[in-house]
C-alpha cells in the first residue's frame, strides 16, 4: 500500500510541476497495480528503459528518415568546430552511460537518488527523463570528483 501512496503522490507532483511525463507513468503503473497486474510490473521494469530508449532513438532519427538531414549535412558536420563539439559529447554521453550502469550493477539501491533527483529536475528544473544511466554516470563523476578533491 506504501507505493500506492507514492504513486499518488508522484501524480500530485507531476500535475502541480506540469510534468504529463511523470503524471502519466504514476497513472500507468496505479492502474496497473489497482487491476491487480503486478505480474507485469518486473517486465516493465525490465523492458521499460528499453522500449523508452528505442523510441527517443526512433524520434532522434526522423530527421534522417524524412530527409530532412542529408549526406552532405552530415560532411559538414565534421567541417565545423560545432560538430566536432557536438561528437565529442555525443561520445561523453556514451561513455558516462556505461560508467553509470556500471555503478547501478554495483549500487542497486542508488537508483532511489537517481528517480528522486530525475523527478525533482523535471518539476523544478523543466528538466526531461531520458533515464538512470545518464544521472548514474553524472553521479559517478561527481563521486570521483569528491573524492578527488576531499583525497578519498
Amino acid at each position: 500500500m506504501n507505493g500506492d501512496w507514492v504513486l499518488v503522490a508522484l501524480i500530485v507532483i507531476g500535475l502541480v510541476g506540469r510534468s504529463p511525463i511523470i503524471t502519466t507513468a504514476a497513472c500507468v503503473l496505479l492502474i496497473v497495480k489497482l487491476v491487480h497486474l503486478q505480474r507485469f510490473l518486473p517486465s516493465i521494469e525490465r523492458r521499460g528503459l528499453e522500449l523508452g530508449l528505442l523510441f527517443l532513438t526512433l524520434a532522434v532519427l526522423v530527421p534522417f528518415a524524412s530527409g530532412r538531414v542529408q549526406v552532405k549535412d552530415v560532411t559538414n558536420m565534421f567541417s565545423s568546430w560545432i560538430g566536432w563539439v557536438a561528437l565529442i559529447g555525443g561520445t561523453i554521453a556514451a561513455y558516462l552511460n556505461g560508467k553509470g550502469l556500471d555503478l547501478l550493477k554495483a549500487d542497486p539501491q542508488m537508483i532511489v537518488g537517481l528517480v528522486i533527483g530525475s523527478i525533482a529536475g523535471i518539476v523544478f528544473l523543466r528538466g526531461v527523463p531520458v533515464g538512470p544511466l545518464m544521472a548514474a554516470g553524472i553521479t559517478v563523476v561527481i563521486l570521483k570528483a569528491i573524492h578527488l578533491f576531499l583525497g578519498k
